[in-house]
């Protein structure tokens, strides 16, 4: 009767240690070297990127993630975002966005000559920041139409994978920044106010004329004297 107990107990202790492990076992994220979100049960090989690692495991009532499925979103429906070196609050809205929902991207930074024309193939457009998913681009950040873009390529909504963390990548080997201009030199100050004169045209005068013949302001001749060309006389 005691050895019965006994191993009635055994089993029921191992049942209890059987359920147990699964609930602690370590959940494994990473990136593989094609940009591709693994979620497996064991370590992932060296060389994977952007590793997590969880002891919880998620609700039953939460789906677990499907990585064959976005492994499949992926080769279908490829997400490329092109931005630039010198692109900086649009471009991180858009890969902001991207991050939170869990979205894996390439990210291909313009440039040069060569990835300016690649740009303009696929996109048909010179700006950045630009989305691609599959075959289809958006120019420019648009948070609507960026979800729009997603959801018709059948990537699920906010919270369904766990966000990430993808930065922005490092500058392209060989990449010069555009000079910065220098502030302009400031203006000379002005010259003195030369004082009036005869030749300063702030008050241009001529020396004061004299009264005679040919002073305009009292022109007068010399007196006539009578005569036969002079005036005339009185007549009495």
């Amino acid at each position: 009767m005691i050895l019965r107990a006994f191993l009635l107990l055994s089993v029921f202790s191992l049942m209890l240690i059987a359920l147990a492990v699964p609930a602690q076992a370590q959940q494994y994220r990473w990136v593989d070297k094609d940009g591709k979100v693994r979620f497996t049960d064991t370590p992932p090989p060296p060389g994977a990127k952007d590793v997590r690692k969880s002891d919880a495991v998620a609700p039953a009532s939460e789906p677990a993630p499907l990585p064959y499925a976005l492994g499949e979103l992926q080769k279908n429906f490829p997400v490329t975002l092109y931005t630039s070196p010198v692109c900086k609050e649009f471009c991180a809205m858009a890969r902001e966005a991207l991050n939170k929902r869990g979205v894996p991207f390439k990210e291909v930074q313009v440039w040069n000559v060569e990835t300016l024309e690649e740009l303009k193939q696929t996109a048909g457009s010179d700006t950045v920041p630009v989305l691609v998913v599959g075959r289809s681009a958006q120019s420019g950040f648009d948070q609507v139409r960026y979800d729009a873009l997603l959801d018709s390529a059948g990537y699920p909504a906010v919270g369904v994978f766990a966000p990430r963390s993808q930065a922005a990548p490092p500058l392209p080997e060989g990449y010069e920044p555009p000079p910065v201009a220098e502030p302009a030199a400031p203006a000379a100050p002005a010259a003195p106010a030369q004082p009036p004169g005869p030749y300063d045209p702030s008050g241009l005068k001529g020396p004061e004329p004299k009264p005679g013949i040919y002073d305009p302001s009292g022109l007068k001749g010399p007196e006539p004297k009578p005569g036969p060309y002079g005036t005339p006389p009185e007549r009495k």
